[in-house]
């Protein structure tokens, strides 16, 4: 049973990144600033703060969640002040160990192979299915792009299964009727989010250098958009929507800061991109967290305008901030920001899909994943295989899930991460208390168990269903890795990490 707690010893995963076949380190401070805002700007601000803000009811009358109103705002500071707590342990464990797996590899080193295996699991809830979340709110945004040049798509090539069975809009429920049939199932389908996500895996597949300049790109857009969004709609703001401020008191807060998280889920990772930054040491701390604190302001500012903008209840859209502008009266505002939404959070996509591969890499490395995602391109530098099986399977996917599901599933498993990695820097700081550490988290008892505690708190915000599913999801994990991780780890048997030379 103890075997299950083995430590990988640090000094054999910083060896891991200064090998010949190792990832290419390209990345600066800037870059990894750009990657977080990339990141963390996206399907949070545009997407989940419409539910956030109004509630959550099924089709049935039952209340799931109560909103925060125009109180979202303390939603977003209190989240910020949590996720500020994580983001100093994962500075400190990035600049020690600056390595490709972020948290799994950080669990490797403090807790053992197993917490580090249940941490790899939860993580792809943070990437690879949340990233279907935000694939499916790039093509809500998307078609209402198109919609504003007078182009309309077909209804049933843009809702997906899911999301139509889901559904409290009327308009939106009928195609269940009226969608083509095959053997009599309706036809419905994403197809502009399977589009943009395969887009961007063939764009990770390039390169890390020609990813991270589609970043800069699409964040200085983002930005620019956002920017507009706060001028156009703070000249509009009616201080009468501000009233009731609170709505549901405390509990709406909560439950807002729960589903709102998704809007912090991209600050870690960063700590993904370790394996390919110069000067880890110094550049993964600056990153992380002053791409968190840039983050947070913004995220602030364009809650209280567009809760200030419009009645809170009018947010309750695929593509809240469009629909804000376009409620006031401002169509020409709206376009541009439906525009600006599909540039970010094509840029969320990219980080997200950058980041997944990178984990499955770092597992396979260890033999807790088979060979062939350890495999690095011959040219490139990238882990081609994980990138490219990422993309299918978060691209399928998106072809037929509701994001409002995903959004909870996607939440419980970030913030169970975020609360491991506080713990493991106090294991740490017990069990090698003398290894250098280029950034040191301050006052690091208390902000540690705070910062996992508040964590534990905002999980308990979300609700019973996304326990259930979060449950489901472990026990599986749990399988995989005792039918094949066990009996393959490195670790274990002693032998060398899996070979990432292209074969």
């Amino acid at each position: 049973m103890s075997t299950l707690f083995s430590r990988k010893p640090i000094s054999e995963l910083l060896h891991e990144g200064d090998r010949p076949n190792a990832l290419k380190r390209e990345l600066g401070a800037g870059d990894l600033i750009m990657l977080a805002i990339g990141a963390v700007i996206g399907a949070g601000i545009f997407s989940s703060i419409g539910t956030a803000a109004a509630g959550e009811i099924l089709p049935d009358g039952v209340v799931v969640r109560y909103g925060a109103g125009p109180a979202l705002v303390v939603s977003f500071i209190l989240l910020g002040l949590v996720c500020g707590l994580a983001a100093l342990c994962y500075a400190e464990l990035a600049s020690m160990i600056p390595q490709a797996g972020s948290a799994y590899a950080y669990s490797y080193a403090t807790l053992g192979e197993l917490i580090a295996w249940i941490i790899g699991w939860d993580l792809i809830l943070e990437y690879a299915v949340g990233n279907v979340a935000v694939a499916v709110a790039w093509s809500g945004y998307f078609n209402s792009l198109l919609t504003g040049f007078g182009v309309n798509l077909p209804d049933w090539i843009t809702h997906g299964y899911r999301s139509v069975l889901l559904s409290s809009d009327p308009a939106v429920s009928a195609l269940m009727e009226t969608a083509p049939r095959i053997a009599g199932i309706p036809i419905l389908i994403n197809v502009p989010a399977f589009a943009i996500v395969m887009l961007i895996t063939w764009l990770l597949m390039r390169g890390v250098r020609e990813s991270a300049r589609a970043n800069n790109i699409m964040v200085i857009v983002k930005l620019l958009v956002l920017g507009m969004f706060v001028i156009v709609g703070g000249m509009n703001i009616d201080t009468a929507n501000y009233v009731p401020f609170a709505p549901n008191g405390w509990r709406g807060i909560h439950q807002g800061a729960a589903i709102v998280f998704f809007a912090y889920i991209g600050f870690d990772a960063i700590s993904t991109a370790a394996e390919e930054t110069k000067n880890p040491q110094r550049n993964m701390p600056i990153g992380i967290l002053g791409g968190l604190a840039i983050c947070t302001v913004i995220y602030v500012i364009v809650g209280a305008v567009a809760t200030g903008l419009v009645p809170y209840q009018e947010l309750k859209a695929a593509d809240p901030l469009a629909k804000a502008l376009q409620v006031a009266g401002l169509q020409t505002a709206s376009w541009i920001v439906a525009f600006g939404a599909v540039v970010s959070l094509s840029a969320v996509l990219l980080v997200f899909q950058y980041g997944q591969p990178r984990i499955f890499f770092a597992m396979a490395r260890d033999g807790l994943l088979p060979p062939w995602a350890a495999k690095v391109h011959g040219k490139y530098r990238t882990p081609y295989i994980t990138t490219l099986v990422t993309g299918i399977a978060v691209a399928v996917g998106a072809l037929f899930a509701d994001e409002n599901e995903i959004y909870d599933l996607t939440n419980i498993g970030t913030l169970s991460a975020f609360a491991i990695v506080c713990i493991g820097v106090l294991v740490l700081r017990y069990k090698d208390p003398d290894r250098p550490r280029p950034f040191r988290v301050p006052f690091v008892w208390p902000v540690c168990l705070i910062g996992a505690g508040a964590c534990i708190y905002i999980m308990a915000g979300l609700p019973a269903r996304a326990w259930e599913r979060f449950g489901i999801w472990l026990l599986i994990g749990l399988a995989l890795y005792f039918v094949y991780g066990f009996r393959h780890s490195t670790l274990r048997r002693g032998t060398p990490p899996v070979p990432t030379d292209h074969t």
